[in-house]
């Protein structure tokens, strides 16, 4: 059996002294399209921050295609939750997903032809080629998400990261998105974590339940037990199709 490309053992992690994550142990397959579910401040982000290397586990280990995450970070792309863009910045679709081939090591030099191609695969893959020369202050929200998610692709990693990545797209808009993702899940293993429940069911294929320890699914069938155990409430599980999720009642104090 092929190590896993992603390997989470026994990582705990603390901040101001509390904890956010406690024993978490994860394995991403090679291909997988893992999705990482669980309320706000369950210590979603914190896991994708720990398997990119931005910060260290407090005790445990974190290993990326056998390495330490940063050690890795040629073979990863992240898109993360909150891109800050100054939508008035003249810059276009192709100069932003040109960045993604900068390379540090060479200075500011000029795009080569391959640096192009590479681009524009990236935004035909994501299906915004057409709006290559519109400023990015002209997109969507939908279509700028994919132009991030082609910045991260065109330095040709093999594992996504997603933070959120849904967050702007409308409803309208997200079936096409995420058969999109679907597609590039055949070339591109994808870590995604997500609030919405209601369509990644029939695109993922396993799911992990944070809150601060972790369940893990090796199937993308969202079921009532996940959702209890990552929100530790009882929660309603919605059909798709319905544009609303119900909590049911349940004792205790209001909280956020």
């Amino acid at each position: 059996m092929a190590e896993p490309i992603i390997d989470v053992s026994g990582v705990w992690f603390s901040f101001n002294g509390q904890p956010v994550l406690q024993d978490v142990d994860l394995k991403v397959e090679r291909g997988d399209f893992l999705v990482v579910i669980g309320p706000n401040g369950g210590g979603k982000t914190t896991l994708l921050k720990l398997m990119l290397g931005l910060i260290e586990p407090t005790r445990g280990s974190v290993r990326v295609f056998g390495r330490p995450p940063a050690k890795a970070a040629h073979r990863i792309g992240y898109v993360p939750q909150n891109v800050h863009v100054n939508k008035t910045f003249p810059v276009s679709v192709l100069d932003v997903v040109l960045m993604g081939r900068l390379r540090t090591s060479k200075g500011w030099s000029r795009n080569s032809r391959q640096d192009r191609l590479s681009a524009q695969a990236a935004l035909e893959q994501l299906g915004v080629w057409e709006v290559r020369d519109r400023r990015i202050g002209d997109l969507s929200g939908g279509q700028l998400q994919r132009v991030f998610i082609a910045r991260a692709l065109v330095s040709g990693p093999e594992v996504l990261f997603l933070d959120e990545a849904m967050a702007s797209i409308d409803a309208q808009s997200r079936g096409g998105f995420y058969e999109s993702l679907t597609e590039l899940n055949r070339t591109v293993t994808i870590v995604a974590v997500s609030h919405d429940m209601m369509i990644l069911s029939s695109h993922v294929k396993s799911v992990a339940c944070v809150n601060r320890d972790l369940h893990y699914h090796g199937s993308g069938e969202i079921t009532q037990e996940m959702l209890d155990a990552a929100y530790r409430c009882p929660v309603d599980l919605v059909a798709h199709g319905v544009p609303h999720r119900v909590l049911c009642r349940h004792e205790g104090p209001p909280h956020d």
